[in-house]
């Protein structure tokens, strides 16, 4: 009996995981709540070198902006709601020009720091990716690495 017990419950927990199994995400875009959307997305175009795309929703104070590969960051200034922000909630881009892209955050004189916040610093993984942190006008953090597209 305790058998068929265990059978019944391992044939039933393997229909719960196959049923989870059917979807299949990918990612669409990551939005950001801003206070001023036109320095918001002047920062993205400007320094990050965003692409700015049609916002499909037609709503006053959203700007879309194209990452790659369909993916997109939508900019939404309409929300008057606090935000928490520290560096573990981050989004990260990799880029084939690390060294450019650190030459081009000095020139336009933005603060970057590694991980533990050492100032103008590079964080080198142990996997030998580099990386920095910096924010955006409103406090988000992001990541530049040079992990291989």
């Amino acid at each position: 009996m305790k058998k068929i017990t265990f059978l019944l419950i391992s044939f039933s927990f393997l229909g719960i995981v196959q049923a989870q199994e059917k979807y299949s995400f990918a990612f669409n875009h990551l939005a950001l709540s801003v206070k001023n959307l036109d320095t918001s997305a002047n920062f993205y175009n400007e320094v990050l070198g965003l692409k700015e795309i049609t916002n499909k929703t037609k709503i006053k104070g959203i700007r879309w902006f194209s990452i790659s590969e369909g993916k997109e960051l939508h900019l939404i200034s309409i929300l008057n709601e606090p935000v928490v922000i520290n560096k573990a909630v981050h989004f990260a881009l990799s880029t084939s020009d690390f060294d450019d892209f650190i030459k081009k955050l000095d020139k336009k004189h933005i603060p970057y720091s590694d991980w533990l916040g050492v100032m103008n610093k590079v964080t080198m993984r142990a996997d030998g990716i580099q990386q920095v942190y910096f924010q955006d006008p409103n406090g988000y953090w992001i990541e530049v690495n040079s992990v291989k597209q």
